[in-house]
């Protein structure tokens, strides 16, 4: 199975190509730590073969895909579907975290100059459509920081449950939002 190109009025959802990596360096990680050319190359070239080597085994379409302003063609973001471990059960007051369990995690970035027109809300929601109608999943998960307000609010205009972690550890883990299908 593969994850076809998503379309919506704006945006393109493709997978990345080799020839993507200069714009990945300008827009992907403009905030936070950098990543160098190499880096980022390994990353691109790893991300690409990733997606045959997925469909070879029959594994549902894990991994990064490209979101693409329809207007110029821009590359903006990225956004996509990955394998997520995680202790789901201490989201529950009172229950003491046993085991992590597998969800679907839905991953989403965007260029610092892009942010704050709706794009990865778009871009997100095609995602989440996709997955809903061709996977058949039961729900889909995403995960910030506490003080990621933005990140929070795109999962509420996603109509996401949200949901803090009573507990501080892990800390990507600290607030969760289920969409269930």
């Amino acid at each position: 199975m593969h994850l076809p190109t998503l379309s919506t009025e704006r945006l393109v959802i493709r997978t990345f190509e080799l020839d993507d990596l200069d714009a990945c360096q300008a827009v992907l990680g403009d905030v936070g730590d950098p990543v160098s050319v190499d880096e980022r190359r390994n990353w691109l070239r790893w991300t690409v073969d990733g997606y045959g080597q997925l469909e070879s085994l029959h594994q549902p379409p894990y991994g990064d895909r490209a979101i693409v302003r329809r207007s110029d063609g821009r590359l903006i973001g990225a956004c996509g579907l990955v394998p997520y471990l995680a202790p789901f059960d201490q989201l529950d007051p009172g229950h003491r975290p046993t085991r992590w369990t597998p969800e679907v995690g839905l991953y989403y970035e965007l260029g610092s100059d892009h942010r704050g027109r709706g794009y990865a809300t778009e871009a997100v929601r095609e995602l989440i459509r996709w997955a809903g109608e061709e996977l058949r999943l039961d729900r889909i998960v995403a995960t910030t920081t506490y003080d990621n307000a933005g990140s929070i609010a795109m999962m509420e205009r996603l109509g996401m449950t949200i949901r803090r972690n009573p507990l501080d550890d892990p800390p990507w883990f600290q607030v969760v939002g289920t969409h269930e299908f």
